[in-house]
């Protein structure tokens, strides 16, 4: 069941009212690929709610971390943008910070400039691409990756350049492209895979249900 809405928050509960979703993002590879997995992570996790997964809007991770205007100021923009009846996704890659940490200080700086708005941050451990790791034997023959059974036992969250490990996994040694491999990936991955495998995809998975569902209550 969702929790509370945050201090002030008005929030519309009507299932009629199509939830929408404005994202952050810090590379060109999750602009288009982000929102390709929310949609299937709505048809799995949510689908009896309708949703409307907007354009996310890439910022360097810098901005967001280390200049609190900028901040602010791309965050004010996202909540602008779901309006009253959606909530606003941070997404981020760890790298070498951890992921908890970094991601309540900054859901909580969030909060404060929009506190009208439900706010997530989730903080891929270590990238984007670990989740494609936590599924990597859902994706051997795709996008020429070949998985062997070591590969699909790997902890998905321990390789420091993820987009280097699909990379040398890659048959026609044309490197890893996250513009184009991304979304089909994202499109590919088994999601209930990357789900048990990787904690930081399963705080995905519940910050979409929890923020979702705010909105479009369960019966």
């Amino acid at each position: 069941p969702a929790g509370p809405a945050a201090p002030g928050l008005a929030v519309r509960r009507d299932r009629t009212v199509t939830v929408k979703v404005s994202a952050i993002v810090e590379g060109d590879g999750e602009v288009h690929a982000l929102p390709i997995l929310l949609r299937r992570i709505a048809q799995w996790l949510t689908p009896e709610c309708p949703v409307q997964i907007l354009m996310p809007s890439r910022v360097p991770r810098m901005s967001l971390v280390n200049r609190p205007q900028e901040f602010s100021r791309h965050l004010q923009l996202a909540a602008s943008k779901c309006g009253d009846s959606g909530w606003v996704l941070v997404l981020l890659d760890a790298d070498d910070d951890c992921p908890k940490a970094l991601g309540e200080q900054l859901r909580e700086r969030a909060q404060q400039i929009v506190p009208h708005r439900t706010v997530a941050v989730v903080l891929a451990n270590r990238e984007y691409e670990a989740w494609f790791i936590a599924a990597a034997a859902s994706l051997d023959g795709h996008r020429n990756l070949r998985i062997s059974g070591d590969d699909a036992e790997a902890d998905a969250e321990q390789p420091r350049n993820a987009k280097g490990w699909l990379a040398v996994r890659k048959t026609d040694r044309g490197g890893y492209h996250p513009v184009t491999d991304q979304p089909a990936l994202s499109a590919r991955m088994d999601l209930q895979m990357a789900f048990d495998r990787s904690r930081s995809f399963r705080k995905l998975c519940s910050d979409w249900v929890a923020k979702t569902r705010l909105f479009c209550p369960a019966d």
